[in-house]
């Protein structure tokens, strides 16, 4: 079973890196969002049903040679792994997973709006000592076996370890270099993420978000990292 989701209210999203013609904010509307990330248990059920995203089956083009890595056969997660996270998963597989339980991937916008609340309110980016506490997660190494799921505390919106946990995938992620109006633009804007690159952000201070658009800017599709994974979104009123 896909993992119970929360409705989140529609509000304003303030871009990391507004295009040239782009405005500072965007509306985000009212969607479903995964109370946490996929877990093995979850992921084991959608392989069994699903050959072709077996470790040993899957074509390279969709997930590298790491995909799964960390489980002890393609039909088993091993023990003690059922509510980690699953990682080692390229979007790819993601996606596919997704759309196997009727749900998708959120946006980046859909899923910056919801990480920028803290325990006590919805957007927490200005807030010094919330923001340290998610730079200090980015800069700890990971540990060998990841926490289970809802190890950290639960957000304004009701959700689950959108830091603190792992990375997660997003539908559009490979959009953060991209600038311009995206039908006459196929430049990518690679100055963004040299080491002054957060100057011609919506907010310089926000330091997590540049790392998070920096390390999105350097997945590929079928790219597998041990400390990323997904969660599902629903539009409004779906299960």
């Amino acid at each position: 079973m896909p993992s119970q989701t929360v409705e989140i209210p529609g509000g304003n999203y303030r871009s990391f890196f507004p295009g040239k013609d782009e405005p500072e904010r965007f509306e985000v509307g009212p969607f479903g969002l995964e109370v946490h990330a996929v877990t093995n248990a979850q992921y084991l059920r959608f392989v069994l049903a699903n050959p072709k995203w077996r470790r040993s089956a899957v074509r390279r083009i969709f997930a590298d040679e790491n995909y799964l890595r960390d489980w002890a056969s393609d039909t088993e997660h091993g023990e003690g792994l059922a509510d980690r996270p699953a990682v080692y998963v390229s979007w790819f597989a993601a996606r596919a997973y997704a759309r196997w339980v009727g749900r998708r991937l959120p946006t980046l916008q859909e899923w910056e709006y919801v990480a920028a609340a803290s325990e006590a309110v919805a957007d927490a980016t200005g807030e010094a000592e919330h923001n340290q506490r998610i730079l200090d997660w980015y800069s700890a190494p990971s540990p060998a076996t990841l926490p289970p799921v809802c190890s950290t505390p639960r957000n304004h919106f009701g959700v689950y370890d959108m830091h603190g946990l792992i990375w997660e995938w997003v539908e559009n992620f490979n959009t953060a270099l991209v600038t311009g109006e995206s039908r006459g633009d196929t430049g990518l804007e690679r100055s963004l993420f040299c080491g002054a690159g957060s100057i011609g952000s919506a907010n310089p201070a926000d330091y997590a978000a540049f790392m998070r658009f920096a390390f999105r800017s350097s997945l590929q599709a079928s790219y597998t990292v041990k400390n990323l994974g997904f969660r599902c979104a629903t539009n409004s009123g779906n299960e």
